[in-house]
Protein backbone atom coordinates (compact mmCIF):
# COMPACT_ATOMS: atom_id res chain seq x y z
CA UNK A 1 0.00 0.00 0.00
CA UNK A 2 3.05 2.40 0.83
CA UNK A 3 4.98 1.77 -2.44
CA UNK A 4 1.66 2.23 -3.88
CA UNK A 5 0.87 5.78 -2.66
CA UNK A 6 4.61 6.14 -3.39
CA UNK A 7 3.79 5.72 -7.16
CA UNK A 8 1.22 7.84 -7.19
CA UNK A 9 2.69 10.97 -5.43
CA UNK A 10 1.65 12.92 -2.68
CA UNK A 11 0.08 15.62 -5.17
CA UNK A 12 -1.83 13.51 -7.23
CA UNK A 13 -3.44 12.15 -3.43
CA UNK A 14 -3.90 15.78 -3.18
CA UNK A 15 -5.62 16.61 -5.88
CA UNK A 16 -7.69 13.85 -5.31
CA UNK A 17 -8.74 14.60 -1.91
CA UNK A 18 -9.45 18.26 -3.10
CA UNK A 19 -11.69 16.91 -6.13
CA UNK A 20 -14.14 14.32 -3.17
CA UNK A 21 -14.50 17.46 -1.13
CA UNK A 22 -15.43 19.44 -3.86
CA UNK A 23 -18.06 16.48 -5.26
CA UNK A 24 -19.44 16.18 -2.22
CA UNK A 25 -19.50 19.87 -1.89
CA UNK A 26 -21.48 20.63 -4.91
CA UNK A 27 -23.33 17.09 -5.49
CA UNK A 28 -24.27 17.22 -1.41
CA UNK A 29 -26.93 19.41 -1.31
CA UNK A 30 -28.28 18.57 -4.73
CA UNK A 31 -28.53 15.18 -3.54
CA UNK A 32 -30.44 16.11 -0.18
CA UNK A 33 -33.03 17.81 -2.19
CA UNK A 34 -33.12 15.24 -4.38
CA UNK A 35 -34.16 12.49 -1.74
CA UNK A 36 -36.35 15.21 -0.20
CA UNK A 37 -38.65 15.76 -3.03
CA UNK A 38 -39.07 11.86 -3.55
CA UNK A 39 -39.07 11.37 0.22
CA UNK A 40 -42.79 10.00 2.18
CA UNK A 41 -41.69 9.36 5.28
CA UNK A 42 -38.23 9.90 6.65
CA UNK A 43 -37.37 9.72 10.23
CA UNK A 44 -34.08 11.02 11.90
CA UNK A 45 -31.32 9.50 12.29
CA UNK A 46 -32.59 7.06 9.34
CA UNK A 47 -29.95 7.22 6.58
CA UNK A 48 -32.75 7.14 3.83
CA UNK A 49 -36.44 7.30 4.16
CA UNK A 50 -38.63 4.40 4.85
CA UNK A 51 -40.78 5.46 2.05
CA UNK A 52 -41.02 6.76 -1.27
CA UNK A 53 -43.85 9.30 -3.04
CA UNK A 54 -44.56 11.80 -5.64
CA UNK A 55 -47.26 13.53 -2.86
CA UNK A 56 -45.16 16.75 -2.45
CA UNK A 57 -44.93 17.37 -6.03
CA UNK A 58 -48.52 17.06 -6.32
CA UNK A 59 -48.95 19.05 -3.49
CA UNK A 60 -47.12 22.07 -4.92
CA UNK A 61 -48.59 22.21 -8.04
CA UNK A 62 -51.63 22.30 -6.56
CA UNK A 63 -51.05 25.29 -4.82
CA UNK A 64 -52.10 28.17 -7.20
CA UNK A 65 -49.30 30.82 -6.16
CA UNK A 66 -46.61 28.45 -6.95
CA UNK A 67 -48.25 27.10 -9.84
CA UNK A 68 -48.68 30.65 -10.68
CA UNK A 69 -45.35 31.82 -9.93
CA UNK A 70 -43.40 29.03 -12.38
CA UNK A 71 -45.61 30.01 -15.55
CA UNK A 72 -45.02 33.60 -15.04
CA UNK A 73 -41.12 33.18 -14.20
CA UNK A 74 -41.02 31.12 -17.70
CA UNK A 75 -42.75 33.98 -18.75
CA UNK A 76 -40.66 36.46 -18.18
CA UNK A 77 -37.56 35.45 -18.89
CA UNK A 78 -38.67 34.21 -22.69
CA UNK A 79 -39.61 37.79 -23.05
CA UNK A 80 -36.43 39.62 -21.41
CA UNK A 81 -34.13 37.77 -23.63
CA UNK A 82 -36.35 38.07 -26.86
CA UNK A 83 -36.21 41.70 -26.43
CA UNK A 84 -32.77 41.38 -25.29
CA UNK A 85 -31.76 39.53 -28.50
CA UNK A 86 -33.52 42.10 -30.33
CA UNK A 87 -31.88 45.33 -28.92
CA UNK A 88 -28.28 43.96 -27.92
CA UNK A 89 -27.06 41.92 -30.90
CA UNK A 90 -27.09 45.15 -33.13
CA UNK A 91 -24.76 46.73 -30.59
CA UNK A 92 -22.45 44.01 -30.13
CA UNK A 93 -22.37 43.94 -34.06
CA UNK A 94 -21.32 47.60 -33.67
CA UNK A 95 -18.60 47.59 -30.87
CA UNK A 96 -17.00 44.42 -32.58
CA UNK A 97 -17.14 46.25 -36.43
CA UNK A 98 -16.96 49.78 -35.90
CA UNK A 99 -14.56 51.86 -34.18
CA UNK A 100 -16.30 54.58 -32.76
CA UNK A 101 -15.59 57.68 -30.28
CA UNK A 102 -15.88 55.87 -26.59
CA UNK A 103 -16.67 52.74 -27.71
CA UNK A 104 -14.73 51.11 -25.22
CA UNK A 105 -16.24 53.52 -22.43
CA UNK A 106 -19.93 52.49 -23.65
CA UNK A 107 -19.20 48.88 -23.71
CA UNK A 108 -17.26 49.08 -20.23
CA UNK A 109 -20.71 50.57 -18.62
CA UNK A 110 -22.71 47.34 -19.45
CA UNK A 111 -20.60 45.83 -16.82
CA UNK A 112 -21.39 48.67 -13.83
CA UNK A 113 -24.62 47.02 -13.08
CA UNK A 114 -22.75 43.91 -11.91
CA UNK A 115 -19.88 46.25 -9.96
CA UNK A 116 -21.62 47.47 -6.81
CA UNK A 117 -24.23 45.54 -4.67
CA UNK A 118 -27.56 45.55 -6.79
CA UNK A 119 -30.12 46.91 -3.94
CA UNK A 120 -28.92 50.72 -4.44
CA UNK A 121 -29.83 50.09 -7.90
CA UNK A 122 -32.57 48.92 -7.94
CA UNK A 123 -34.07 51.08 -5.34
CA UNK A 124 -33.10 54.06 -7.46
CA UNK A 125 -34.52 52.59 -10.55
CA UNK A 126 -37.55 51.82 -8.36
CA UNK A 127 -37.67 55.55 -7.75
CA UNK A 128 -38.15 56.50 -11.07
CA UNK A 129 -40.39 53.90 -12.49
CA UNK A 130 -43.20 55.44 -9.34
CA UNK A 131 -43.01 58.45 -11.31
CA UNK A 132 -43.39 57.06 -14.56
CA UNK A 133 -46.31 55.07 -13.55
CA UNK A 134 -44.20 51.37 -13.77
CA UNK A 135 -44.38 50.10 -10.36
CA UNK A 136 -46.28 46.64 -10.11
CA UNK A 137 -46.69 46.25 -13.85
CA UNK A 138 -45.22 43.83 -16.85
CA UNK A 139 -43.54 46.06 -18.41
CA UNK A 140 -41.41 47.26 -15.43
CA UNK A 141 -40.17 43.99 -14.21
CA UNK A 142 -39.11 43.17 -17.42
CA UNK A 143 -36.99 46.32 -18.11
CA UNK A 144 -35.88 45.95 -14.68
CA UNK A 145 -34.32 42.50 -15.85
CA UNK A 146 -33.68 43.73 -18.79
CA UNK A 147 -31.38 45.99 -16.83
CA UNK A 148 -29.79 42.99 -15.35
CA UNK A 149 -28.78 41.01 -18.01
CA UNK A 150 -27.72 44.00 -20.69
CA UNK A 151 -24.06 42.80 -19.96
CA UNK A 152 -24.70 38.78 -20.90
CA UNK A 153 -25.81 40.06 -24.27
CA UNK A 154 -23.68 42.51 -25.09
CA UNK A 155 -20.54 41.35 -24.56
CA UNK A 156 -20.23 37.57 -25.00
CA UNK A 157 -22.00 38.36 -28.38
CA UNK A 158 -19.19 41.09 -28.79
CA UNK A 159 -16.76 38.36 -28.53
CA UNK A 160 -18.51 35.96 -30.67
CA UNK A 161 -18.34 39.05 -33.71
CA UNK A 162 -14.97 39.18 -33.40
CA UNK A 163 -14.09 35.81 -33.67
CA UNK A 164 -15.31 35.75 -37.16
CA UNK A 165 -12.26 37.07 -39.54
CA UNK A 166 -13.43 39.92 -41.28
CA UNK A 167 -11.51 38.49 -44.49
CA UNK A 168 -14.63 35.80 -44.59
CA UNK A 169 -16.79 39.06 -45.17
CA UNK A 170 -14.85 40.72 -47.62
CA UNK A 171 -14.67 37.52 -49.76
CA UNK A 172 -18.59 37.36 -50.02
CA UNK A 173 -18.81 40.67 -50.66
CA UNK A 174 -15.87 40.98 -53.54
CA UNK A 175 -18.68 37.74 -55.34
CA UNK A 176 -20.90 40.42 -55.30
CA UNK A 177 -23.40 39.37 -52.32
CA UNK A 178 -24.28 42.35 -50.36
CA UNK A 179 -23.65 43.55 -46.80
CA UNK A 180 -27.37 42.39 -45.29
CA UNK A 181 -27.13 39.03 -47.11
CA UNK A 182 -23.13 38.98 -45.68
CA UNK A 183 -24.54 39.20 -42.11
CA UNK A 184 -26.74 36.64 -42.60
CA UNK A 185 -25.16 33.79 -44.32
CA UNK A 186 -21.40 34.32 -42.90
CA UNK A 187 -21.13 36.69 -40.04
CA UNK A 188 -24.27 35.74 -38.22
CA UNK A 189 -24.20 31.70 -38.22
CA UNK A 190 -20.77 31.82 -37.22
CA UNK A 191 -21.55 33.97 -34.24
CA UNK A 192 -24.35 32.21 -33.51
CA UNK A 193 -22.67 29.76 -30.94
CA UNK A 194 -21.95 32.81 -28.63
CA UNK A 195 -25.12 34.19 -29.03
CA UNK A 196 -27.26 31.37 -27.66
CA UNK A 197 -24.85 30.83 -25.03
CA UNK A 198 -25.93 34.81 -24.15
CA UNK A 199 -29.34 34.04 -24.93
CA UNK A 200 -29.17 31.12 -22.02
CA UNK A 201 -27.23 33.43 -19.12
CA UNK A 202 -29.58 35.93 -20.08
CA UNK A 203 -32.74 33.60 -19.56
CA UNK A 204 -31.23 32.10 -16.27
CA UNK A 205 -30.58 35.34 -14.86
CA UNK A 206 -33.92 36.78 -15.19
CA UNK A 207 -35.05 33.13 -14.23
CA UNK A 208 -33.49 33.98 -11.09
CA UNK A 209 -33.68 37.55 -10.25
CA UNK A 210 -35.26 37.98 -7.41
CA UNK A 211 -34.73 41.65 -5.95
CA UNK A 212 -35.67 43.42 -8.91
CA UNK A 213 -39.04 41.60 -9.18
CA UNK A 214 -39.52 42.28 -4.95
CA UNK A 215 -39.28 46.02 -5.56
CA UNK A 216 -40.72 46.20 -8.75
CA UNK A 217 -43.69 43.48 -9.46
CA UNK A 218 -44.79 43.43 -5.72
CA UNK A 219 -47.66 41.77 -4.76
CA UNK A 220 -49.33 40.69 -8.45
CA UNK A 221 -46.28 39.52 -9.94
CA UNK A 222 -44.35 37.12 -7.63
CA UNK A 223 -41.94 34.91 -9.48
CA UNK A 224 -40.15 31.36 -8.52
CA UNK A 225 -37.04 33.09 -6.25
CA UNK A 226 -39.81 35.26 -4.57
CA UNK A 227 -42.25 32.61 -3.60
CA UNK A 228 -39.49 30.63 -2.72
CA UNK A 229 -38.96 32.79 0.33
CA UNK A 230 -42.24 31.81 1.29
CA UNK A 231 -42.15 28.16 0.88
CA UNK A 232 -39.36 28.48 2.84
CA UNK A 233 -40.72 29.85 5.91
CA UNK A 234 -44.26 28.29 5.35
CA UNK A 235 -44.03 24.75 3.88
CA UNK A 236 -42.92 21.65 5.02
CA UNK A 237 -39.19 21.61 4.17
CA UNK A 238 -39.91 18.48 1.39
CA UNK A 239 -42.34 21.18 -0.58
CA UNK A 240 -38.99 23.04 -0.30
CA UNK A 241 -37.15 20.42 -1.94
CA UNK A 242 -39.71 20.51 -4.65
CA UNK A 243 -39.64 23.84 -5.37
CA UNK A 244 -35.79 24.03 -5.34
CA UNK A 245 -35.43 21.19 -8.36
CA UNK A 246 -38.36 23.08 -10.25
CA UNK A 247 -35.87 26.39 -9.79
CA UNK A 248 -32.44 24.68 -10.02
CA UNK A 249 -33.26 21.98 -12.94
CA UNK A 250 -33.10 24.81 -16.02
CA UNK A 251 -29.93 26.11 -14.61
CA UNK A 252 -28.09 22.91 -14.87
CA UNK A 253 -29.85 21.31 -18.47
CA UNK A 254 -29.35 24.60 -20.11
CA UNK A 255 -25.88 25.05 -18.80
CA UNK A 256 -24.71 21.54 -19.81
CA UNK A 257 -26.23 22.34 -23.04
CA UNK A 258 -24.26 25.85 -23.28
CA UNK A 259 -21.01 23.70 -23.12
CA UNK A 260 -22.17 21.74 -26.32
CA UNK A 261 -21.91 25.95 -28.08
CA UNK A 262 -18.67 27.46 -27.07
CA UNK A 263 -15.49 26.63 -25.58
CA UNK A 264 -14.17 28.39 -22.62
CA UNK A 265 -11.69 30.73 -24.08
CA UNK A 266 -14.15 32.09 -26.65
CA UNK A 267 -16.56 32.35 -23.46
CA UNK A 268 -13.60 34.37 -21.68
CA UNK A 269 -12.55 36.59 -24.49
CA UNK A 270 -16.17 38.24 -23.83
CA UNK A 271 -14.79 39.95 -20.88
CA UNK A 272 -12.12 41.25 -22.84
CA UNK A 273 -11.57 45.20 -23.99
CA UNK A 274 -10.07 45.55 -27.19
Amino acid sequence: MRWYLKAIGPRKIVEFIILVVFVIFFLGPLLNLAILAFTGKWNYPDVLPHEWSLKWWAFVFQQEDIAKSIGLSFIIASIVTALSIVLCIPAAYAFARIRFPLSRFFLFSFLLTHAFPKMGLYVSIAVLFYKLGLMNTLVGVVLIHMINVLMFMTWIPTAAFRNVHMAQEESARDVGASPFRVFRSITLPMAMPGIIVASIFTFLNSLDEAQGTFLVGIPNYKTMPIVMYSIISDYPAYAGAVFSIILTAPTIILLLAAQRFVSADIMSSGFQLK
